[in-house]
Formats: C-alpha cells, sequence, structure tokens
C-alpha cells in the first residue's frame, strides 16, 4: 500500500495541472487616474469585442508604470487588447470618427495603423511563466 502511495504522489508531482504566470507590465501611463481594463481571448473569432475576451483584469491607476501577474490561464495561445479607462465609464472612448480618445495597447505592441490588428498579430504563446511589456499608444 506504500509504494501505491509514494507511486501516486510521486505521478501527479511530475503531472502538474498548474497554470504558467503571465506578467503584464505597462508603461507610458500619462494620466493617474482611472483604470486600465485587458480582455483577454484565445480565438480569432470576434477579437477585439467584449463579449469574445474568455478574462478580464482591471487595474486602478497608481503609477506610470502598472503591473499585473495573472495566474489563472491554463497553457495555450492567447492575445490581449487593454485600454486605459481615464473617465472610469467602462467604455473605450472614441471622437465621431471612431478615432481613440483614451490610450489602449495591444500584446506583442502591435501599433494599428488604419484598422484594429487582428488575433494573429497579437497572438503569443503561454506555455511557460512569461513577461511581456506593453506601451500605451495615446
Amino acid at each position: 500500500m506504500k509504494y501505491f502511495l509514494l507511486l501516486f504522489l510521486t505521478v501527479s508531482t511530475v503531472v502538474s495541472t498548474e497554470n504558467p504566470e503571465l506578467t503584464i507590465t505597462i508603461k507610458n501611463i500619462k494620466v493617474l487616474e482611472g483604470k486600465i481594463r485587458i480582455g483577454v481571448f484565445n480565438k480569432s473569432e470576434n477579437f477585439l469585442k467584449r463579449e469574445a475576451a474568455i478574462k478580464h483584469y482591471y487595474i486602478t491607476i497608481k503609477n506610470t508604470t502598472e503591473t499585473i501577474i495573472i495566474n489563472d490561464l491554463p497553457k495555450g495561445d492567447y492575445g490581449f487588447s487593454m485600454f486605459h479607462d481615464k473617465n472610469s465609464d467602462d467604455e473605450f472612448n472614441r471622437n465621431f470618427l471612431g478615432i481613440p480618445k483614451e490610450p489602449y495597447g495591444f500584446s506583442n505592441n502591435v501599433t494599428p495603423t488604419f484598422s484594429a490588428p487582428s488575433y494573429e498579430q497579437c497572438k503569443f504563446s503561454l506555455m511557460e511563466d512569461r513577461i511581456i511589456e506593453v506601451a500605451l499608444i495615446n
């Protein structure tokens, strides 16, 4: 019986289901008000649509650089978008032409030119602990 218990403990230690840790450091925060809203996606379908995000995270702004540690995502491929909700209305505010009025950013530091980036441009693999830095676009 002791042998089976030892074998079980050894196998359960080797076959870990622990999630990797994703550390996101956000730079270029110019206004120390509001919060950063992050949406995480795992497929290209409806990428950047709020309801398609598999997870949402919020950071209250206190410094010009903020960091969040996420440890509830299983191993896999992801992309994320974020915006600095300066007025805390939980909306990504834009002007009448659709141009963002609030700072924003994407995984892989993708800088859009004339349209929003694709999931493929923002996609990264999270198979082990990872650190990603994003500079907000103002």
